[in-house]
């Protein structure tokens, strides 16, 4: 499946109510998400841990679609092979 793929599934399954919900209760769901993603990872249970990360990927789904991004053409536009920094691949920045 393709990130477009399962963007249109998030739609299909979740559009109505997360564009009622809007964008800002949506983004809301999907910081709760990422807190409990945090959580897991001091963990040691990689079920959970994969659930959330599907969690955290689905409304990050949901958001883009209620704000209209196709999240594949954002990623390829931003990191198409290349880190969008210095242009290397891989990355040569220094932090």
């Amino acid at each position: 499946m393709q990130i477009r793929e399962f963007q249109d599934m998030v739609k299909h399954l979740y559009f109505k109510r997360d564009s009622e919900r809007g964008v800002n209760g949506t983004y809301s769901w999907l910081v709760d998400e990422v807190a409990e993603l945090g959580e897991e990872l001091k963990g040691t249970d990689k079920e959970a841990t994969e659930k959330e990360f599907a969690d955290v990927i689905a409304w990050l789904a949901s958001l883009a679609n209620i704000m209209g991004i196709d999240l594949e053409q954002a990623a390829l536009n931003k990191y198409n092979n290349k880190c969008p920094k210095c242009q290397g691949s891989p990355c040569k920045c220094t932090f």
